[in-house]
């Protein structure tokens, strides 16, 4: 087997006396991959190297293989956050965490659940706000808030506040002005990200969501009208409100460091 050359330069640098002990534990953690059979790979060391936690993306497995991976993660780490879950997938995990005596929650309109076999991570000084166009772009919203939640970050939350009723968004914006960063879900025409942009001097991370119908519908126009936004904001992928909320817990985080 060939050597890890990460490995190597780590242990190098400890040996050489240009890094620290501590630093090379962090080093070698953020390297961690821990196997689970022949299921699934576990990436362990990803909160360390890159400052987002390993989550299990649900879809594609059976409720057996998902218990058994979660159970893996909880015992290696303290903690499974799983995604994108089916009711039944949930009640899975929902025996084992019984079983197991793991602490187990379920996000319902997120379709998220974490397990864990010790404390709740704390709030700290990050602060993301979340804002939605309407109610049916609450789910996706809330995958967003559950993963800035778990990356340590205080989540505002302002929901059904888009353009069709403008006058909703400003009370709603007075309430965020503490935060970090924006994140705005917003599904059909896809407008208030780039509004909420242009009011407030803070990153807009834009999610189109999968509502609307007929033409460019599922988000599709709401996507194309948020990468020709004329205010600044980052956009990512119709419906992808965990990528958002990582996205902006880690700017969040970085923020509330200095």
């Amino acid at each position: 087997m060939q050597p890890n050359h990460l490995l190597r330069s780590v242990l190098a640098g400890y040996r050489d006396g240009t890094i620290t002990l501590d630093d090379a534990v962090r080093e070698i953690e953020g390297l961690r991959i821990e196997a689970v059979g022949e299921l699934a790979r576990l990436d362990l060391g990803r909160a360390v190297r890159c400052g987002i936690p390993e989550v299990v993306l649900a879809e594609g497995k059976d409720a057996v293989q998902l218990a058994g991976i979660a159970k893996k993660g909880v015992e290696l780490s303290g903690k499974s956050i799983i995604s994108r879950l089916s009711p039944e997938q949930y009640e899975a995990l929902k025996s084992l965490g019984e079983k197991e005596g793991y602490s187990h929650i379920y996000h319902e309109k997120a379709r998220m659940a974490v397990l864990t076999s010790g404390s709740r991570t704390p709030p700290g000084n990050g602060v993301v706000a979340i804002i939605t166009a309407g109610t049916s772009d609450i789910p996706v919203a809330e995958e967003a808030r559950v993963i800035a939640g778990e990356m340590g970050c205080q989540v505002r939350t302002a929901y059904d506040v888009g353009a069709a009723g403008i006058h909703r968004l400003f009370p709603a914006l007075r309430d965020c002005l503490d935060a970090h960063v924006f994140i705005v879900a917003a599904g059909r025409e896809g407008t208030l990200p780039a509004v909420v942009a242009g009011l407030v001097d803070r990153p807009v991370i834009g999610v189109p969501v999968s509502t609307g119908y007929g033409y460019m519908g599922k988000g599709e126009a709401a996507l194309a009208s948020m990468l020709q936004s004329c205010s600044v904001i980052a956009v990512v992928n119709i419906d992808a409100g965990f990528i958002a909320g990582a996205f902006a817990a880690r700017i969040a985080n970085m923020v509330a460091e200095q």
